[in-house]
This record gives C-alpha cells, sequence and structure tokens, in this order.
C-alpha cells in the first residue's frame, strides 16, 4: 500500500496544526505546575468533555473491538460495555465530590481523606503503581496498536514506528502540558471521527463486502451479529455478559473506568471550573464513548470477517507482519489497507491523532503524580513551580521510552487489557466507598491492592491455574469463568479483614474531609454523633436525598446510553421495530433523567 501525495499532504497537515497548538501554549503552560497540570481549574465542560472522549479514542481500542467481535461477536463487547454503570456513578455522584476536594492530583486525596503514615506511603506507593507502572502498560498497549499499524499500513518496522510516533508526541507533550493536550485533543476527536466514519462507510461497500445488508447476511458475520451472548452457551453467558454487569464494573479498576472516578478522568474533572462544569464533562464522555462512537468499529471488524476471514488469510496478505505481532486485532489495520486515496490520509492522520491524544494525556497524567505525590513529597519540598514543570517535562520523556520499549514484547491488544483487569480486581469497592463510609483507612486499600497483585501472580502461574480452573484434559477445581471472581472474593475478604482488625483514622482527619466533601449518608453517622459529643462544629449541608437521586440518575443514564447503542445497532441490522422499540425507550429515559438532572443541579455550587 502506498500513500499518494494528497495523503502525505493531510498528514503532514495534522501534524503541523498539532505541533503549533502545543507551541503556543507552551509559554502559559510552563508559568505552574497548576497550570501545567491542571490548566488553572478553568477548563469548560464541553472541552474538558471532549478530551475525555479524544483520550479514550486511541490506537489501540479499535483493534481491541475488532479482536473482541471476530472472536465473540458484539455480545464480547460487554466486557467493557459493563464499565458504562461506574461511568456513570462518577458523573451523579463522584464528579462533585472531586471538584469540591480541589486537590492537584486523586493520589493526594490519600492524605486528605486517611491520616499518619499509612496514608503518606499509600500516596507515594500508588503514585508509582500507577502513574508509573500502570501508566506504562496502558500506554504499550496503544504503542502496539501504533506498531501494527506502522507494519501493515505504511510497511514500518516497530522500531521505525515507535521511533517516529514517540519524538513526535513526546515534544508535543512536554511543550503544551494539560492545556496543550485539551486543547489539541478538541481537533483530534474530529478527526478520529472522521476517519472512524469514513472507514466504516467505505469497507461496508468494498466489492467483497457488497453493503450492509449483504454483510448482515454473510455466513462468516450472521452468529457474531448478537448483542447479547447466546444464553444456551453457559461459559459464555457468564464470562462475557454475568460477571462484567454483576462484578467486573464496581470491583476493578481500569484507566478511564475507575470505580468512584479516579485518573485522568479525576484529573479533568479538577481541572473544572465548577461541578456542574465537572458533571457535564464526564455525562458527555460518557454518552459519546459508550453510544456514539463503538459502531464505526464494530462495523469494520464485521466486513473484516469476509475479506479475512481468518489469520491465515491475514497473513496471506501481510506476509512482512512478524509472527509475535499477528493476531486477530490486526484485522483492523488490514481493512484500512482497502481505503482510496485522501480518505486513506484522513484515516492514517485519525489514528496518529488517536495515538498522540492518548499517549499525551497518559503521559502528563503520570507525571502529575510523579512531580506533585512524589518529587514535590519527598525530594524536594521546596521545589520552585518552574522546577516542577521541569521534572515534569523530564518524567513525560522517561515514561514514554519505558513504555515504547515494553511495546515491543508484547502481542495483541486484549493481552494487556486482561492484565490490567485481573491485576485490579477487588479494588474498586473502596474507592465506592471510602467516600460514604468513615471506617475504611490507609490499611483497607493497601491490603486491598497487594492481595489483588499477589493473588493475580499466584493464579497465572501455569500449575496453580490448571489446579485451579483445569486445562483441555483435566478438570480443575472451579470453571474456568471463575478466575476474576476468585479474585474479587478473595481480596474483598481480606480488606474488609484488615479494615476491622486496625484502628480508625484519626478524628481531625475526619471532621475535615466531612465539612470539606459534604459526602452525606449514613456511613458518616458515628463521626457526626462524635463530633457533636465533643463539641465540634461540623458543616452539614449535604441533602439526605442526594445519593439517592444520583443513583436514580444513574439508573436512568444507563437507559439512556444502552438505549442509543443497542437502537443504533438495530437500525444498522435492518431490525426496524426492535430500532423504533429502543428509541423509544432511550427518548423517555432522556425525558425522566433531565428532570432528575434538574432537581441535582438546584444543590450543585455553581
Amino acid at each position: 500500500m502506498e500513500l499518494s501525495t494528497l495523503d502525505y499532504s493531510i498528514i503532514i497537515f495534522f501534524f503541523l496544526t498539532t505541533l503549533l497548538i502545543g507551541i503556543i501554549v507552551s509559554k502559559r503552560s510552563g508559568k505552574s505546575a497548576s497550570e501545567y497540570f491542571l490548566s488553572g481549574r478553568s477548563m469548560p465542560w464541553w472541552l474538558l468533555g471532549f478530551s475525555m472522549v479524544a483520550t479514550t479514542f486511541s490506537t489501540d481500542t479499535p483493534n481491541l473491538v475488532t479482536d473482541i467481535v471476530r472472536q465473540d461477536g458484539v455480545a464480547g463487547n460487554w466486557v467493557w460495555w459493563a464499565f458504562l454503570l461506574t461511568g456513570l456513578l462518577t458523573v451523579f455522584i463522584y464528579a462533585r465530590l472531586w471538584r469540591r476536594s480541589n486537590v492537584n492530583t486523586d493520589m493526594e486525596f490519600y492524605e486528605l481523606r486517611y491520616s499518619g503514615k499509612p496514608a503518606r506511603f499509600l500516596r507515594i506507593f500508588r503514585s508509582v503503581y500507577l502513574g508509573v507502572i500502570f501508566n506504562i502498560l496502558a500506554m504499550s498497549g496503544v504503542t502496539l496498536a501504533a506498531i501494527k499499524i506502522g507494519q501493515v499500513m505504511l510497511g514500518l518496522s516497530a522500531i521505525e514506528t515507535v521511533g517516529y510516533a514517540a519524538v513526535v508526541t513526546v515534544i508535543f507533550s512536554a511543550l503544551g502540558g494539560f492545556k496543550g493536550v485539551v486543547y489539541s485533543d478538541f481537533l483530534l476527536f474530529f478527526v478520529a471521527m472522521a476517519g472512524a466514519v469514513g472507514a466504516a462507510y467505505y469497507c461496508v461497500n468494498l466489492p467483497e463486502v457488497n453493503g450492509l445488508e449483504n454483510l448482515v447476511a454473510h455466513p462468516n458475520v450472521k452468529d457474531k451479529l448478537s448483542l447479547v451472548p447466546d444464553f444456551d452457551n453457559k461459559e459464555a453467558l457468564i464470562s462475557l455478559l454475568v460477571i462484567p454487569l454483576a462484578i467486573q464494573w464496581w470491583s476493578s479498576w481500569y484507566p478511564g473506568a475507575e470505580p468512584g472516578g479516579g485518573g485522568y478522568i479525576a484529573q479533568r474533572m479538577l481541572a473544572s471550573k465548577n461541578e456542574n462544569h465537572a458533571i457535564g464533562a464526564t455525562f458527555f464522555f460518557n454518552i459519546m464513548h459508550y453510544a456514539i462512537r463503538p459502531w464505526p468499529w464494530i462495523i469494520v471488524a464485521l466486513a473484516s470477517l469476509v475479506v479475512f476471514p481468518d489469520l491465515a488469510s491475514i497473513q496471506e496478505a501481510f506476509p512482512d507482519v512478524t509472527q509475535d505481532k499477528l493476531g486477530h486485532d490486526l484485522a483492523y489495520s488490514a481493512m484500512l489497507t482497502k481505503l482510496p486515496s485522501g480518505l486513506l490520509g484522513i484515516v492514517v492522520a485519525s489514528l496518529i491523532s488517536a495515538y498522540m491524544s492518548t499517549i499525551s494525556t497518559h503521559l502528563n497524567w503520570g507525571a502529575s503524580y510523579i512531580v506533585n505525590d512524589v518529587y514535590k513529597q519527598f525530594v524536594n519540598k521546596d521545589a520552585t513551580e518552574k522546577a516542577q514543570v521541569n521534572m515534569g517535562r523530564i518524567a513525560t520523556v522517561i515514561l514514554m521510552a519505558l513504555s515504547t520499549l515494553l511495546a515491543l514484547a508484547l502481542t495483541n491488544a486484549v493481552q494487556i487489557f486482561k492484565y490490567i483487569l485481573m491485576f485490579g480486581a477487588g479494588t474498586g469497592l473502596i474507592f465506592i466507598l471510602r467516600w460514604f463510609w468513615w471506617r475504611i483507612n490507609a490499611w483497607s486499600e493497601i491490603s486491598a491492592m497487594f492481595s489483588s497483585g499477589i493473588i493475580s501472580i499466584l493464579i497465572s502461574v501455569p500449575y496453580i491455574n490448571g489446579v485451579l480452573f483445569g486445562s483441555d484434559a483435566v478438570d480443575g477445581i472451579f470453571p474456568s469463568w471463575f478466575q476474576f471472581p476468585l479474585v474479587v472474593l478473595i481480596t474483598t475478604i481480606i480488606w474488609v479483614a484488615v479494615t476491622f482488625l486496625t484502628k480508625p483514622d484519626d478524628d481531625d482527619i475526619l471532621f475535615k474531609f466531612y465539612s470539606r466533601i459534604q459526602p452525606g449518608g449514613p456511613g458518616w453517622r458515628h463521626i457526626l454523633k462524635k463530633a457533636k459529643k465533643e463539641n465540634i462544629e461540623i458543616s452539614e449541608k449535604q441533602e439526605k436525598w442526594m445519593v439517592p437521586s444520583g443513583i436514580l440518575a444513574m439508573l436512568l443514564g444507563c437507559a439512556l446510553v444502552y438505549g442509543v447503542l443497542f437502537s443504533m445497532g438495530s437500525w444498522i441490522y435492518g431490525n426496524i421495530t426492535q430500532a423504533i422499540i429502543l428509541t423509544t425507550l432511550s427518548i423517555l429515559a432522556g425525558f425522566l433523567l433531565a428532570k432528575v438532572w434538574r432537581r441535582l443541579g438546584k444543590n450543585l455550587v455553581s
């Protein structure tokens, strides 16, 4: 495949525009750490919302969706669709709490909520654990996708791809800081969406596919179209639908879908003008991320089953692809090689934009932990604003280098996705409850974090895994689908036990936390009674119905977003009656949600 002069012109124009944004905002971004990492807490909801969507529109996401659809069908996407529940819980309950905290990073939250040396240890350990280790894992998955795109579409080696991509992205990220990331995300979103929709439209109309009607009727595709797993296949039903909806969404930590908010989503909420803007940004993100954006990727994935029905056909078409990078996720890039000049340039530019948006966000987010929660706290407490910005830029370069090295050793997008899910299993419930239950302390999180990691490593050992979950020849103690629930169950038992076996946090910390955050709920009655007994005044403005109304809004939001997602699928499949019913239900859910939201909005800080 060769790019035309028009294609190169589109790509070069995109590159220059993005770099120009970074250069223009670099002077202001370098004034202070707050500007470099939070843009002075002055961002509007719509700009932050677009940034969240663009950030999660990474190069590995279409590859991941393609891998899932080709192996488990469209219903396999429930493994990430289920995260909508925690996303909307963040929108209607946790967004306002994060904005009230007024911390610089979600790691700083630990010393606001917990007390003593355990809180300090947790802050620095989680900063390294998430900001460096998990962050590098996530970025390596994105870079792996870039490597596969480079091999298939541009004929570049893995070293060449990471070299070009890393240099351009790290320069842009180091210069512009958070403001540069958010401003460029606005542009990147529209480029990425144009590329995704254009690719889907063209791939459906390839001669081999011959239109949408023929696609959904093709024998390679018909058994992949269902929006829910086959109820007769017990293992698929449990692993693809029951576990994600019943356990995974609240129990597992995953970048961009953290229970209770966190990571780069929290960074954007903290950068918003106020609580209303934090809520608006996260709600816009969840609608776009789950309801609107998946279908162009799904359509290309389904079309790939017609053009490249198996791995052998992909290998035959692209013999230069190395064996260690051959997987079903490669089918997305393979389909894009069919695009005509002009559209091809837009799509390549969209993939580059997706890569730059995601990586630049992760770099700035990870660097914020290193600077605010490690360097400033434990290395140089008197660091000037300029020194903090310079350290942020150095951290950006180091994180980029480490993630590219790891990407060279990976094989497919699902590999890294499943690893991150398993390693964070069982910790999510703490992130949800720590705002509303005074008894949770730093030791609760420490025990959950270590037990989850250790258990995940142990069950990954082939012998232990074979004994517990069986192999091709031998049955295990538990069914194979029980791996994730087992980690959650053991981790939860451990952290709950540790919570009651260790001392509560200091009263002063708990009094101050409640006064600032105003979480409300029965989980704080003990602290309020204690404060009253000791004649300590604690501000208590939180309406009792705010949390129940937030949960109701979350459920209505789920009905709205899932309704839009599945009604779009029904329209695409040609199931008109089902599409009309789902569309009507979506409109009704949206109407009811608007009424609940208005009630919530009256009590938010403006």
